[in-house]
């Protein structure tokens, strides 16, 4: 009784103290956990002893439910623009890209070809995503998965889903379950791919025998083709930068969702800075402390977004990529970052 008591409360203990390491927990002792291994076993023929055996291994992850549980706070998951900027597009990252494009060059060359997209804003996934290659998370994804798919959160039902194909996941790959790291969402590799994308379109691309998402070749081959599947353009036109009057926009709402014509948004004031193709565009607000910058989001900005719902993190990939198309240049870093 007090194992059941203690269960159904710690969560709510736990709100108020993130940034703690993982602590042993029953997570056997939930209903959800016992209906999950049955639908393990019927659904997909697992059996019960060895989902029961790795369930019973699994931490709850505090850092990871403080995350999603309780009221929403803009930006834990996601970040500012202020953030980017320090963080992916500061001038060591950016010469990071530089030296990821030099390096893989070939592997680059081919995805583009066979995949008909622009290998720039490959690199950008990359950089985004983990710095390439030298982020990929610590945190153990048994333990952040398990604690997500049975604690309420705001994204339950997704991460339950995400267990059932981290356990596919390890069986058609011969993973370890107690061994992978990654985000504290879940996300692994260089690419930092959910266990449900990486069934989709994960791939051993570098011809080495193996399908490995910490492997940048793979990487380069997985983003390739989730950009091919999804609709890429090839030399389509991303993001066109837009001029307003003054230094903070207020007009219309932005974001990723919106759909304006040219023809309202120069109603409104708002025009692009160089000739953009398209009739409609996602009017995207990159907030910051002395001005705004307003972009006009064309088809390819979908793409981006669709990999991660977030027009910051769209425009940090775009300006990475434009960045590693225009280097070698004389024009200066803040020149070409905010072309």
């Amino acid at each position: 009784m007090l194992r059941i008591l203690f269960v159904l409360l710690l969560p709510f203990i736990l709100l108020a103290n993130e940034d703690r390491p993982p602590i042993p927990y029953d997570f056997l002792a939930k209903k959800e956990a016992q209906h999950f291994i049955a639908q393990m076993v019927k659904k997909h023929g697992f059996k019960s002893a060895y989902l029961t055996r790795i369930l019973s291994d699994a931490k709850l992850d505090r850092d990871t439910l403080a995350r999603y549980t309780g009221r929403y706070r803009q930006n834990t998951t996601v970040g500012t623009w202020q953030r980017f900027k320090a963080h992916v597009l500061d001038p060591e990252s950016l010469e990071k890209a530089e030296k990821f494009k030099e390096k893989h060059a070939r592997i680059l060359q081919k995805a583009e070809a066979d995949y008909h997209v622009d290998a720039a804003y490959i690199v950008g996934f990359i950089g985004v995503e983990s710095k390439f290659g030298e982020y990929t998370g610590e945190y153990r994804l048994l333990d952040s998965l398990t604690t997500l798919a049975f604690h309420k959160n705001r994204m339950q039902k997704f991460f339950r889903s995400e267990l059932e194909h981290f356990f596919l996941m390890c069986r058609e790959e011969g993973f370890d379950p107690y061994r992978l790291k990654g985000s504290f969402a879940g996300a692994m590799g260089v690419v930092q791919q959910m266990p449900s994308v990486y069934r989709k379109y994960g791939m051993d691309y570098n011809g080495d025998g193996k399908k490995d998402p910490w492997s940048a070749e793979d990487g380069i081959g997985i983003i390739a083709r989730f950009m091919h599947k999804n609709g890429w353009e090839k030399d389509g036109q991303v993001a066109v930068r837009a001029d307003f009057k003054g230094k903070h926009y207020k007009g219309l709402k932005t974001g990723y969702k919106t759909a304006y014509t040219l023809s309202k948004l120069r109603n409104f004031g708002i025009t692009p800075h160089t000739p953009y193709r398209y009739r409609k565009a996602r009017l995207i607000k990159l907030t910051d402390k002395a001005s705004d910058e307003l972009w006009l989001g064309a088809p390819n900005f979908r793409i981006l977004i669709r990999y991660n719902p977030s027009s910051n993190y769209a425009m940090a990939i775009h300006k990475i990529a434009q960045h590693v198309k225009h280097t070698k240049g004389s024009e200066s870093f803040f020149q070409r970052l905010f072309d």
